[in-house]
């Protein structure tokens, strides 16, 4: 007999088969004008054409909290 716990274990590896076999991935889900977006953003940062997240934090910190 199992008990409450070996059942829900076996219920969560079912649902997770379950789950696997339905799964697609996440890029083909998206439209071609969302690839073709990512793929711009991954030129330009290969680019040089990239801003750093410090360097926009300081400018806005600068900007709001000093103004």
């Amino acid at each position: 007999m199992l008990n409450k716990s070996n059942l829900e274990d076996i219920y969560g590896l079912l649902l997770n088969y379950i789950n696997e076999q339905q799964d697609s991935s996440d890029w083909d889900l998206l439209s071609e004008n969302q690839k073709n977006g990512i793929y711009k953003a991954i030129n330009e940062i290969n680019d040089g054409k990239h801003l750093l997240n410090e360097d926009v934090l300081e400018k806005y910190k600068s900007k709001y909290l000093n103004g």
